[in-house]
């Protein structure tokens, strides 16, 4: 039942933040979340981390997630497999927007506590990313 509850609070979360909607987000968010950008080594703490940590993405990119595979690891943690999809259209990690299309593959651990997402942490392939908008070219 407990593995039930996360997903569904899971399903609503990925709905909310494909919307952009800052304020359904954080709401399916832990008060004492943690999220780790494992490819930039930069972690959010808590409410107001996961607002600067979205905030910075929505900004840099229309985005979408899309969810490929889920792996039940226990009844408080899931591995899910998705995509980022969207258009580079504000800045990221100093990049000016380019208006390139993105998508590129992500992992996500996923942890729960109270009923609500309490961390996230992703691994993706940050030169990828950086190399679809454009910046090693511009740095060549």
């Amino acid at each position: 039942m407990e593995f039930e509850k996360n997903l569904a609070i899971l399903k609503q979360h990925l709905l909310a933040e494909n919307e952009h909607d800052m304020e359904a987000t954080l709401a399916t968010l832990h008060p004492e979340c943690l999220f780790e950008d494992r490819a930039r080594m930069i972690n959010y703490v808590g409410h107001k981390g996961a607002a600067e940590y979205y905030g910075l993405w929505w900004k840099a990119f229309d985005l979408i997630v899309v969810s490929e595979k889920r792996h039940r690891l226990d009844n408080n943690n899931i591995v899910s497999e998705a995509r980022y999809q969207g258009r580079h259209q504000g800045s990221f990690v100093g990049e000016e927007p380019t208006g390139r299309r993105i998508d590129f593959p992500l992992v996500c651990f996923l942890t729960f506590r109270d009923g609500l997402l309490a961390g996230e942490r992703t691994y993706y392939d940050l030169g990828s990313l950086l190399s679809q908008i454009g910046a090693r070219e511009q740095a060549a």
